[in-house]
């Protein structure tokens, strides 16, 4: 059984959702910086902190992280700042 979506990875970046880390106070300039952007086939790119290992002992019920996902954290403000540019579907 297949599973109902893949990502594409030859899908280019088209836009930021949101303002860029610099205005939000969330760079960390060569050391990275979270981000939110849109693919051009409407897919959502983010970039954040893997914390997938700190979690992978306590996942809520229901939650199912594959071996070629990662739980991705950014900051609240970076997520609220692109929610203007997000689609309702």
């Amino acid at each position: 059984m297949g599973r109902g979506w893949e990502a594409d990875p030859s899908s280019p970046l088209a836009r930021r959702l949101g303002r860029a880390p610099s205005e939000l106070g969330t760079t960390g300039g060569e050391e990275g910086c979270p981000d939110i952007w849109e693919l051009e086939n409407g897919d959502i790119a983010v970039v954040g902190r893997d914390l997938t290992d700190s979690y992978a002992d306590r996942l809520p019920e229901g939650l199912v992280v594959a071996p070629d996902e990662r739980i991705v954290v950014i900051p609240r403000r970076t997520a609220a700042a692109a929610k203007a540019d997000l689609p309702d579907e």
